[in-house]
């Protein structure tokens, strides 16, 4: 409380707890970043309560694109290892996606638009993530280490299957058989709340609050480029203002 009100109406007014003018505008500041904090909850809980309103059959199925992925090859699966082979693809298969069904890319090469053939290999686990596939030891004796270099450049380990022939590419149409269900009244709130936001620039602010302070950082420093006079002009220009 103000001092110059103690010295006015006496000690009796500190009971009934007075706030400045200062005081009241940081309480004001206060109560919208708690409403910015229910907003992010909020949202959170519609995103929540939209990813679990299942799914619904789509009639008639539509195809969008082709996948490919490995099997076994016929001869493997029809051997009497077929199970334990079957076993190690669930493991380390990997699913690839396009809209064409060659699966060919455009490499432009010189000027020139080719075509290749998209890449695609099995799963070569890293050293720290071995133990979540739950390989059995005759499963691990299947596979052999290799050294690579990371996007560090730094030395790690993997794990490569031995026998990549055993599996083959196949490709299949995409089919979308279901979708999500939608709920109106979830999609526009979650709209509000985040035209809200943008619209008036609270984004920012409701990022810093929750320890997301990169955004703020970016904003604050595209600021300070805007400040200076000297931005996005030629240093001739410049030299040519301080001559005249």
């Amino acid at each position: 409380m103000d001092t110059k009100l103690v010295q006015q109406y006496g000690e009796d007014i500190l009971c009934y707890r007075l706030r400045t003018a200062r005081q009241k505008k940081r309480m004001q500041y206060e109560d919208f970043d708690k409403y910015l904090i229910q907003l992010h909850k909020e949202e959170g809980a519609l995103r929540v309560k939209k990813w679990n309103l299942g799914w619904e059959p789509l009639l008639p199925p539509v195809q969008k694109g082709w996948k490919r992925c490995f099997v076994l090859r016929d001869d493997v699966a029809r051997s009497k290892q077929a199970e334990f082979f079957k076993s190690i693809l669930k493991k380390i298969n990997t699913y690839d996606w396009s809209y064409r069904k060659d699966f060919r890319v455009r490499k432009r090469r010189y000027g020139r638009n080719k075509y290749g053939i998209k890449t695609q290999q099995l799963l070569r686990p890293y050293a720290y993530e071995i133990g979540k596939f739950a390989f059995t030891y005759k499963e691990m004796q299947c596979f052999h280490e290799v050294w690579e270099r990371d996007w560090k450049k730094q030395p790690v380990k993997r794990y490569v299957f031995n026998e990549p022939w055993r599996f083959v590419l196949r490709t299949s149409p995409n089919m979308i058989d279901k979708v999500r269900i939608r709920d109106a009244e979830i999609e526009k709130r979650l709209y509000e709340i985040n035209n809200y936001l943008k619209r008036n620039d609270y984004d920012a602010r409701q990022s810093k609050i929750l320890g997301d302070s990169y955004k703020w950082r970016y904003r604050e420093t595209k600021k300070e480029w805007e400040k200076n006079p000297l931005h996005n002009i030629p240093i001739p220009q410049i030299l040519d203002s301080l001559n005249d």
